[in-house]
Protein backbone atom coordinates (compact mmCIF):
# COMPACT_ATOMS: atom_id res chain seq x y z
CA UNK A 1 0.00 0.00 0.00
CA UNK A 2 1.77 3.15 -0.67
CA UNK A 3 1.52 6.32 1.82
CA UNK A 4 2.16 9.39 2.13
CA UNK A 5 3.97 11.29 4.92
CA UNK A 6 2.72 14.19 6.85
CA UNK A 7 5.22 15.90 9.04
CA UNK A 8 6.05 13.16 11.66
CA UNK A 9 2.81 10.80 10.59
CA UNK A 10 1.77 7.88 7.81
CA UNK A 11 -0.97 8.28 6.62
CA UNK A 12 -2.98 6.22 3.73
CA UNK A 13 -2.78 7.60 0.42
CA UNK A 14 -6.37 6.70 -1.26
CA UNK A 15 -9.55 7.25 -0.10
CA UNK A 16 -11.16 4.35 -0.84
CA UNK A 17 -8.93 2.11 1.36
CA UNK A 18 -10.58 -1.59 1.78
CA UNK A 19 -9.90 -1.25 5.47
CA UNK A 20 -11.64 1.72 6.13
CA UNK A 21 -14.57 0.62 3.61
CA UNK A 22 -14.39 -2.40 5.45
CA UNK A 23 -15.11 -0.18 9.08
CA UNK A 24 -17.27 1.56 7.30
CA UNK A 25 -19.44 -1.34 6.56
CA UNK A 26 -19.31 -2.39 10.09
CA UNK A 27 -22.02 0.15 11.41
CA UNK A 28 -23.83 1.97 8.39
CA UNK A 29 -26.23 3.93 10.56
CA UNK A 30 -23.10 6.07 11.60
CA UNK A 31 -22.81 6.72 7.97
CA UNK A 32 -26.27 7.92 7.10
CA UNK A 33 -27.00 11.41 5.73
CA UNK A 34 -30.07 11.78 8.72
CA UNK A 35 -27.24 10.36 11.73
CA UNK A 36 -24.49 13.39 10.35
CA UNK A 37 -27.37 15.95 10.05
CA UNK A 38 -28.98 14.77 13.30
CA UNK A 39 -25.71 15.25 15.36
CA UNK A 40 -24.96 18.52 13.64
CA UNK A 41 -28.18 20.14 14.96
CA UNK A 42 -27.39 18.32 18.84
CA UNK A 43 -23.97 20.14 18.36
CA UNK A 44 -25.76 23.83 17.06
CA UNK A 45 -27.83 23.25 20.22
CA UNK A 46 -24.81 23.02 22.33
CA UNK A 47 -23.13 26.02 20.81
CA UNK A 48 -26.18 28.06 20.80
CA UNK A 49 -26.08 27.84 24.81
CA UNK A 50 -22.35 27.67 25.00
CA UNK A 51 -22.97 31.72 23.71
CA UNK A 52 -25.97 32.47 25.64
CA UNK A 53 -23.99 31.43 28.80
CA UNK A 54 -20.75 33.62 27.35
CA UNK A 55 -22.49 36.15 26.26
CA UNK A 56 -25.60 36.96 28.44
CA UNK A 57 -23.17 39.09 30.76
CA UNK A 58 -22.64 41.56 28.05
CA UNK A 59 -26.29 42.97 28.23
CA UNK A 60 -26.06 43.06 32.13
CA UNK A 61 -22.91 44.99 32.10
CA UNK A 62 -24.46 48.22 33.07
CA UNK A 63 -26.90 46.88 36.10
CA UNK A 64 -24.46 44.87 37.19
CA UNK A 65 -22.00 47.79 37.17
CA UNK A 66 -24.72 49.83 38.91
CA UNK A 67 -25.17 47.38 41.52
CA UNK A 68 -21.69 45.94 42.45
CA UNK A 69 -20.40 49.80 41.72
CA UNK A 70 -17.71 47.99 39.59
CA UNK A 71 -15.40 49.81 36.83
CA UNK A 72 -15.25 49.60 33.04
CA UNK A 73 -11.67 48.09 33.87
CA UNK A 74 -12.89 45.61 36.19
CA UNK A 75 -15.69 44.49 33.79
CA UNK A 76 -13.78 44.32 30.96
CA UNK A 77 -11.69 41.56 33.44
CA UNK A 78 -14.61 39.77 33.66
CA UNK A 79 -16.13 39.78 30.29
CA UNK A 80 -12.77 39.11 28.72
CA UNK A 81 -9.54 37.81 30.09
CA UNK A 82 -10.74 36.18 33.47
CA UNK A 83 -12.90 33.72 30.94
CA UNK A 84 -10.38 33.72 27.96
CA UNK A 85 -7.10 32.58 30.22
CA UNK A 86 -8.92 29.68 31.19
CA UNK A 87 -11.14 28.59 28.33
CA UNK A 88 -8.54 29.23 25.93
CA UNK A 89 -5.53 27.46 28.43
CA UNK A 90 -7.97 24.38 29.49
CA UNK A 91 -8.49 23.46 25.84
CA UNK A 92 -5.57 22.43 24.98
CA UNK A 93 -5.13 19.74 27.59
CA UNK A 94 -8.76 18.75 26.97
CA UNK A 95 -8.63 18.69 23.40
CA UNK A 96 -5.72 16.08 23.85
CA UNK A 97 -8.06 13.88 25.33
CA UNK A 98 -10.44 14.51 23.09
CA UNK A 99 -8.41 13.20 20.29
CA UNK A 100 -7.89 10.30 21.89
CA UNK A 101 -11.06 9.76 24.07
CA UNK A 102 -14.93 9.91 24.15
CA UNK A 103 -15.76 13.08 22.31
CA UNK A 104 -19.14 13.04 22.91
CA UNK A 105 -19.28 12.29 26.25
CA UNK A 106 -16.78 15.11 26.94
CA UNK A 107 -19.25 17.93 25.66
CA UNK A 108 -21.60 17.01 27.91
CA UNK A 109 -19.75 16.80 31.15
CA UNK A 110 -18.15 20.07 29.48
CA UNK A 111 -22.04 21.39 28.87
CA UNK A 112 -23.26 20.54 32.63
CA UNK A 113 -20.23 22.56 34.17
CA UNK A 114 -20.71 25.74 32.45
CA UNK A 115 -24.74 25.59 32.93
CA UNK A 116 -24.26 25.36 36.26
CA UNK A 117 -21.81 27.68 36.65
CA UNK A 118 -23.62 30.34 34.95
CA UNK A 119 -26.68 30.21 37.07
CA UNK A 120 -24.41 30.34 40.23
CA UNK A 121 -23.43 33.62 38.89
CA UNK A 122 -26.71 35.37 39.81
CA UNK A 123 -25.72 34.23 43.32
CA UNK A 124 -22.65 36.78 42.97
CA UNK A 125 -22.37 39.50 45.93
CA UNK A 126 -19.30 41.50 44.73
CA UNK A 127 -16.78 41.09 41.72
CA UNK A 128 -14.80 38.22 43.10
CA UNK A 129 -17.58 36.00 43.62
CA UNK A 130 -19.07 37.32 39.84
CA UNK A 131 -15.29 36.66 38.77
CA UNK A 132 -14.81 32.93 40.19
CA UNK A 133 -18.44 32.02 38.41
CA UNK A 134 -17.00 33.18 35.06
CA UNK A 135 -13.52 31.28 35.72
CA UNK A 136 -16.44 28.54 36.06
CA UNK A 137 -17.62 29.06 32.67
CA UNK A 138 -15.04 29.05 31.17
CA UNK A 139 -13.31 25.72 32.56
CA UNK A 140 -16.48 24.19 31.18
CA UNK A 141 -16.62 26.31 27.59
CA UNK A 142 -13.21 24.95 26.93
CA UNK A 143 -14.18 21.11 26.19
CA UNK A 144 -17.22 22.54 23.96
CA UNK A 145 -15.62 23.59 20.40
CA UNK A 146 -12.49 21.29 19.74
CA UNK A 147 -14.40 18.05 20.02
CA UNK A 148 -17.14 19.30 18.34
CA UNK A 149 -14.85 20.46 15.35
CA UNK A 150 -13.17 17.32 15.43
CA UNK A 151 -16.55 15.25 15.22
CA UNK A 152 -17.24 17.58 12.59
CA UNK A 153 -14.27 16.92 10.44
CA UNK A 154 -15.30 12.58 10.56
CA UNK A 155 -18.53 13.42 10.15
CA UNK A 156 -18.49 15.42 7.11
CA UNK A 157 -15.56 15.40 4.14
CA UNK A 158 -13.41 18.39 2.72
CA UNK A 159 -15.58 19.76 0.39
CA UNK A 160 -18.80 20.00 2.49
CA UNK A 161 -16.35 20.90 5.99
CA UNK A 162 -16.60 24.34 5.62
CA UNK A 163 -20.31 24.64 5.27
CA UNK A 164 -20.83 22.29 8.10
CA UNK A 165 -18.71 24.26 10.27
CA UNK A 166 -20.22 27.33 8.90
CA UNK A 167 -23.97 25.62 10.13
CA UNK A 168 -21.90 25.19 13.40
CA UNK A 169 -21.01 28.30 14.05
CA UNK A 170 -24.60 29.35 13.58
CA UNK A 171 -24.86 28.93 17.32
CA UNK A 172 -22.87 31.95 18.04
CA UNK A 173 -24.99 34.50 16.26
CA UNK A 174 -28.34 32.68 17.51
CA UNK A 175 -27.02 31.83 21.11
CA UNK A 176 -26.13 36.00 20.95
CA UNK A 177 -29.49 36.43 19.94
CA UNK A 178 -31.20 34.86 22.49
CA UNK A 179 -28.85 35.95 25.39
CA UNK A 180 -29.40 39.79 24.39
CA UNK A 181 -33.13 39.27 24.18
CA UNK A 182 -33.88 37.08 27.32
CA UNK A 183 -30.96 38.61 29.34
CA UNK A 184 -32.15 42.18 28.36
CA UNK A 185 -36.21 41.74 29.05
CA UNK A 186 -35.54 39.15 32.11
CA UNK A 187 -33.14 42.37 33.70
CA UNK A 188 -35.80 44.64 32.93
CA UNK A 189 -38.64 42.31 35.06
CA UNK A 190 -36.89 40.44 37.48
CA UNK A 191 -33.41 42.16 37.61
CA UNK A 192 -30.14 40.76 36.09
CA UNK A 193 -29.90 37.51 39.01
CA UNK A 194 -32.74 35.99 37.55
CA UNK A 195 -31.44 36.18 34.28
CA UNK A 196 -28.14 34.37 34.88
CA UNK A 197 -30.21 31.46 36.63
CA UNK A 198 -32.98 31.18 34.13
CA UNK A 199 -30.37 30.88 31.65
CA UNK A 200 -28.48 28.41 32.99
CA UNK A 201 -30.90 25.30 34.14
CA UNK A 202 -31.91 24.32 31.20
CA UNK A 203 -28.02 23.40 29.31
CA UNK A 204 -27.63 20.98 32.28
CA UNK A 205 -31.09 19.19 30.63
CA UNK A 206 -29.34 18.74 27.33
CA UNK A 207 -26.23 17.50 28.60
CA UNK A 208 -28.25 14.91 29.27
CA UNK A 209 -29.78 14.83 25.41
CA UNK A 210 -25.98 15.00 24.07
CA UNK A 211 -24.78 11.82 26.66
CA UNK A 212 -27.97 9.86 25.54
CA UNK A 213 -28.32 10.64 21.84
CA UNK A 214 -25.40 11.46 20.17
CA UNK A 215 -23.32 9.16 18.02
CA UNK A 216 -19.52 9.02 18.15
CA UNK A 217 -18.15 9.00 14.83
CA UNK A 218 -14.63 6.49 13.97
CA UNK A 219 -11.92 9.14 13.20
CA UNK A 220 -11.20 9.78 9.41
CA UNK A 221 -14.54 8.11 8.47
CA UNK A 222 -15.32 11.12 6.36
CA UNK A 223 -12.25 10.63 4.03
CA UNK A 224 -12.12 7.00 4.35
CA UNK A 225 -8.70 7.45 5.80
CA UNK A 226 -7.38 4.83 8.52
CA UNK A 227 -6.83 6.32 12.23
CA UNK A 228 -3.57 4.14 13.18
CA UNK A 229 -3.92 5.50 16.65
CA UNK A 230 -0.75 7.45 16.90
CA UNK A 231 -1.40 10.53 19.03
CA UNK A 232 0.83 13.24 18.49
CA UNK A 233 2.06 15.46 21.99
CA UNK A 234 0.68 19.08 21.94
CA UNK A 235 3.79 20.38 21.15
CA UNK A 236 4.57 18.26 18.31
CA UNK A 237 1.12 19.56 17.40
CA UNK A 238 1.73 23.12 17.81
CA UNK A 239 5.33 23.06 16.06
CA UNK A 240 3.20 20.78 13.22
CA UNK A 241 1.18 24.18 12.58
CA UNK A 242 3.06 26.72 13.21
CA UNK A 243 5.70 25.42 10.81
CA UNK A 244 2.60 25.86 7.85
CA UNK A 245 3.26 30.06 7.08
CA UNK A 246 -0.68 30.00 6.00
CA UNK A 247 -1.51 28.83 10.05
CA UNK A 248 0.23 31.23 10.69
CA UNK A 249 -1.33 33.83 9.21
CA UNK A 250 -4.82 32.81 9.66
CA UNK A 251 -4.66 31.99 13.32
CA UNK A 252 -3.61 36.01 13.45
CA UNK A 253 -5.73 36.84 11.62
CA UNK A 254 -8.64 35.25 12.99
CA UNK A 255 -7.33 36.91 16.42
CA UNK A 256 -7.38 40.24 15.29
CA UNK A 257 -10.89 40.08 13.73
CA UNK A 258 -11.78 38.47 16.99
CA UNK A 259 -10.13 41.18 19.34
CA UNK A 260 -12.62 43.50 17.51
CA UNK A 261 -15.46 41.39 17.20
CA UNK A 262 -15.82 40.91 20.64
CA UNK A 263 -15.51 44.66 21.97
CA UNK A 264 -18.48 45.07 19.64
CA UNK A 265 -20.39 42.23 21.44
CA UNK A 266 -18.93 43.28 24.93
CA UNK A 267 -19.33 46.60 24.86
CA UNK A 268 -22.03 48.31 21.94
CA UNK A 269 -24.91 47.76 24.48
CA UNK A 270 -23.21 49.95 27.48
CA UNK A 271 -22.61 52.63 24.61
CA UNK A 272 -26.09 52.48 23.53
CA UNK A 273 -26.89 52.50 26.92
CA UNK A 274 -24.39 55.40 27.89
CA UNK A 275 -24.26 57.61 24.72
CA UNK A 276 -28.15 57.53 23.61
CA UNK A 277 -30.04 56.53 26.64
CA UNK A 278 -31.90 53.31 25.69
CA UNK A 279 -32.97 50.56 28.21
CA UNK A 280 -31.43 46.72 28.11
CA UNK A 281 -35.08 45.30 27.00
CA UNK A 282 -34.61 47.51 24.34
CA UNK A 283 -31.01 47.25 23.58
CA UNK A 284 -31.00 43.39 24.18
CA UNK A 285 -34.20 43.22 21.63
CA UNK A 286 -31.89 45.53 18.16
CA UNK A 287 -28.85 43.90 18.88
CA UNK A 288 -30.10 40.34 19.76
CA UNK A 289 -31.72 40.49 15.87
CA UNK A 290 -28.83 42.38 14.24
CA UNK A 291 -26.23 39.42 15.82
CA UNK A 292 -28.59 36.80 15.21
CA UNK A 293 -29.65 37.49 11.79
CA UNK A 294 -27.26 39.46 9.61
CA UNK A 295 -24.44 37.48 12.16
CA UNK A 296 -25.63 34.33 11.08
CA UNK A 297 -25.80 35.19 7.57
CA UNK A 298 -22.97 36.68 7.31
CA UNK A 299 -21.46 32.48 9.16
CA UNK A 300 -23.31 30.61 6.59
CA UNK A 301 -22.55 32.80 3.75
CA UNK A 302 -19.06 32.87 4.49
CA UNK A 303 -18.90 29.13 4.95
CA UNK A 304 -20.63 28.91 1.49
CA UNK A 305 -18.87 31.60 -0.32
CA UNK A 306 -15.15 29.72 1.00
CA UNK A 307 -16.42 26.48 -0.28
CA UNK A 308 -17.43 27.65 -3.89
CA UNK A 309 -14.60 29.49 -4.89
CA UNK A 310 -12.18 28.04 -2.75
CA UNK A 311 -13.08 24.54 -4.95
CA UNK A 312 -11.91 26.73 -7.75
CA UNK A 313 -8.42 28.45 -6.12
CA UNK A 314 -7.63 27.06 -2.70
CA UNK A 315 -6.47 30.74 -2.16
CA UNK A 316 -10.22 32.00 -2.13
CA UNK A 317 -10.99 29.87 0.87
CA UNK A 318 -9.13 32.60 3.02
CA UNK A 319 -9.34 35.39 0.59
CA UNK A 320 -13.04 36.14 0.90
CA UNK A 321 -12.45 37.05 4.36
CA UNK A 322 -9.92 39.35 3.51
CA UNK A 323 -12.84 41.23 1.04
CA UNK A 324 -15.02 41.04 3.36
CA UNK A 325 -12.98 42.51 6.07
CA UNK A 326 -12.25 45.51 4.36
CA UNK A 327 -15.31 45.95 2.91
CA UNK A 328 -17.44 46.45 5.92
CA UNK A 329 -14.08 48.48 7.67
CA UNK A 330 -16.14 52.19 6.45
CA UNK A 331 -19.35 50.87 7.95
CA UNK A 332 -17.96 50.11 11.24
CA UNK A 333 -16.26 53.85 11.48
CA UNK A 334 -19.55 55.13 11.48
CA UNK A 335 -21.23 53.02 14.17
CA UNK A 336 -19.14 55.24 16.40
CA UNK A 337 -19.70 58.51 15.03
CA UNK A 338 -23.37 58.36 14.54
CA UNK A 339 -25.56 60.81 15.98
CA UNK A 340 -28.75 58.50 16.70
CA UNK A 341 -28.80 55.50 18.33
CA UNK A 342 -31.11 54.26 14.90
CA UNK A 343 -28.16 55.49 12.71
CA UNK A 344 -25.51 53.34 14.88
CA UNK A 345 -27.53 50.39 15.03
CA UNK A 346 -28.20 51.10 10.83
CA UNK A 347 -24.42 50.74 10.24
CA UNK A 348 -23.81 47.77 13.03
CA UNK A 349 -25.59 45.42 10.25
CA UNK A 350 -22.77 45.26 7.72
CA UNK A 351 -20.26 44.74 9.72
CA UNK A 352 -21.49 42.15 11.87
CA UNK A 353 -22.52 39.98 8.87
CA UNK A 354 -19.23 40.51 7.07
CA UNK A 355 -17.24 40.51 10.03
CA UNK A 356 -18.19 36.55 10.49
CA UNK A 357 -17.11 35.35 7.16
CA UNK A 358 -13.78 34.30 8.99
CA UNK A 359 -15.78 31.48 11.16
CA UNK A 360 -16.43 28.70 9.14
CA UNK A 361 -13.86 28.52 6.81
CA UNK A 362 -10.75 29.86 9.45
CA UNK A 363 -11.75 26.54 11.34
CA UNK A 364 -12.18 24.39 8.43
CA UNK A 365 -8.92 25.31 6.82
CA UNK A 366 -7.54 24.29 10.24
CA UNK A 367 -8.51 21.01 10.19
CA UNK A 368 -6.94 20.34 6.73
CA UNK A 369 -4.21 21.33 7.75
CA UNK A 370 -3.30 18.24 10.22
CA UNK A 371 -3.62 14.42 10.56
CA UNK A 372 -6.61 12.73 12.57
CA UNK A 373 -5.34 12.65 15.71
CA UNK A 374 -4.18 16.52 15.75
CA UNK A 375 -7.84 17.53 14.78
CA UNK A 376 -8.93 18.52 18.73
CA UNK A 377 -5.69 19.51 19.46
CA UNK A 378 -5.54 21.71 16.57
CA UNK A 379 -8.72 23.33 16.83
CA UNK A 380 -7.69 23.99 20.47
CA UNK A 381 -4.67 25.65 19.22
CA UNK A 382 -6.37 27.97 17.26
CA UNK A 383 -8.99 28.74 19.85
CA UNK A 384 -5.96 29.75 22.21
CA UNK A 385 -4.86 31.98 20.26
CA UNK A 386 -7.87 33.55 19.39
CA UNK A 387 -9.57 33.66 22.37
CA UNK A 388 -6.47 34.66 24.34
CA UNK A 389 -5.99 37.48 21.68
CA UNK A 390 -9.25 38.20 20.70
CA UNK A 391 -11.69 37.17 23.96
CA UNK A 392 -8.95 38.07 26.61
CA UNK A 393 -7.56 41.25 25.37
CA UNK A 394 -10.59 42.69 23.30
CA UNK A 395 -13.12 43.40 26.07
CA UNK A 396 -10.50 44.28 28.44
CA UNK A 397 -8.28 46.85 26.22
CA UNK A 398 -12.13 48.66 25.25
CA UNK A 399 -12.73 48.91 29.00
CA UNK A 400 -9.31 50.27 29.83
CA UNK A 401 -8.81 52.93 27.01
CA UNK A 402 -12.62 53.90 28.06
CA UNK A 403 -11.20 54.42 31.22
CA UNK A 404 -8.41 56.60 30.35
CA UNK A 405 -10.46 58.69 28.16
CA UNK A 406 -13.22 59.45 30.75
CA UNK A 407 -11.54 61.82 32.30
CA UNK A 408 -11.56 64.02 28.40
CA UNK A 409 -14.81 62.03 27.25
CA UNK A 410 -16.84 61.36 30.12
CA UNK A 411 -19.53 58.74 29.35
CA UNK A 412 -18.87 59.42 25.68
CA UNK A 413 -15.43 57.50 26.77
CA UNK A 414 -16.69 54.58 25.61
CA UNK A 415 -17.85 55.77 22.03
CA UNK A 416 -13.75 56.81 21.38
CA UNK A 417 -12.69 53.57 22.58
CA UNK A 418 -14.68 51.65 20.66
CA UNK A 419 -14.03 53.77 17.41
CA UNK A 420 -9.80 53.43 18.06
CA UNK A 421 -10.11 49.48 18.04
CA UNK A 422 -12.56 49.34 15.03
CA UNK A 423 -9.57 49.93 12.93
CA UNK A 424 -7.99 46.53 13.48
CA UNK A 425 -9.85 44.75 11.35
CA UNK A 426 -7.78 46.32 7.92
CA UNK A 427 -4.76 44.78 9.57
CA UNK A 428 -6.61 41.52 10.21
CA UNK A 429 -7.63 41.39 6.37
CA UNK A 430 -3.87 41.55 5.38
CA UNK A 431 -3.01 38.24 7.26
CA UNK A 432 -6.12 36.34 5.72
CA UNK A 433 -4.77 37.43 1.93
CA UNK A 434 -1.09 36.38 3.18
CA UNK A 435 -2.48 33.31 4.52
CA UNK A 436 -4.47 32.26 1.20
CA UNK A 437 -1.19 32.55 -0.71
CA UNK A 438 0.21 29.83 1.29
CA UNK A 439 -2.57 27.11 2.08
CA UNK A 440 -2.54 25.07 -1.04
CA UNK A 441 1.11 24.03 -0.15
CA UNK A 442 0.54 23.45 3.50
CA UNK A 443 -2.75 21.39 3.21
CA UNK A 444 -2.52 17.75 4.23
CA UNK A 445 -3.48 15.86 0.79
CA UNK A 446 -3.64 12.06 1.64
Amino acid sequence: MSVQVTGEYTLPESPSNPLAQAENAADPSVFSKSARHYALSILVVVYTFNFIDRQILSILLEPIKQDLGLSDTQLGLLTGFAFALFYATLGIPIARYADKGNRRNLIAVSLTIWSAMTAVSGLAQNFWHLLLARIGVGVGEAGCSPPAHSMIADYFPAKKRATALGIYSLGIPVGILFGFVAGGWLNEFFGWRVAFFVVGVPGIILAIVVRMSLREPMRGMAEGRVDVGVQPTVLETFNYLWSKRAFRHLSFGAALTAFVGYGVVTWVPAYLIRSFGMETGEVGTYLGLILGIPGGIGIALGGWMADRYGARDTRWYLWVVSVALLLGAPFSFGIYLADTAAMALLFLIVPILLGNFYQATTFSQTQGLVSLRMRSVAAAVLLFILNIVGLGLGPQAVGILSDVLREDYGQESLRYSLFVFSFVNIWSAYHFYQAGKYLKEDLVHD
